[in-house]
């Protein structure tokens, strides 16, 4: 219980950090991305100011034990950076180009009562879920020997 409130909570921060800096207007977003153009600085502010405030605070929690509402904290492994990685943060950032949302905004935008957030977020999810579904089948048939390749 305690951690879904802390997650709620969290949530609305976060949602009201979004609205108060500017993020939830596709028109700002865009004009930031616009660097060739008409460029505005300001959500670059709103960005710095939030690692600002994340940085210290999370040098803090790290030295604790033991997280809150957890019996560790998370470990999370390095990686290789892979093709599908690569990918889907273009797309992303196509989509976010293109459209001046990106999830977090577009759900908060969703309480504003903007159109174009009621048309972006049903694709979005629709997305995901072809997302989740073309990943799925890839692992499958990756598993699956009949479809290895013979040398």
């Amino acid at each position: 219980m305690r951690s879904s409130l802390c997650a709620l909570l969290s949530g609305l921060l976060f949602a009201i950090g979004l609205g108060l800096g500017g993020m939830t207007d596709p028109a700002k977003v865009l004009a930031f991305l616009d660097v060739a153009g008409d460029w505005d600085f300001r959500l670059a502010l709103v960005m710095g100011g939030a690692i600002a405030v994340h940085a210290p605070l999370r040098r803090l929690i790290l030295r604790r034990e033991q997280p809150l509402f957890a019996a560790t904290f998370p470990s999370f492994p390095r990686q290789r950076v892979e093709a599908g990685l690569v990918g889907g943060a273009a797309l992303f950032g196509v989509g976010w180009g293109l459209a001046g949302y990106c999830p977090g905004p577009a759900l908060t935008s969703l309480t504003s009562g903007a159109a174009a957030a009621w048309v972006f977020v049903p694709a979005m999810l629709a997305g995901m879920a072809v997302a989740r579904r073309v990943s799925a089948s890839r692992r499958v048939k990756a598993e699956d020997p009949s479809e290895a390749v013979r040398a």
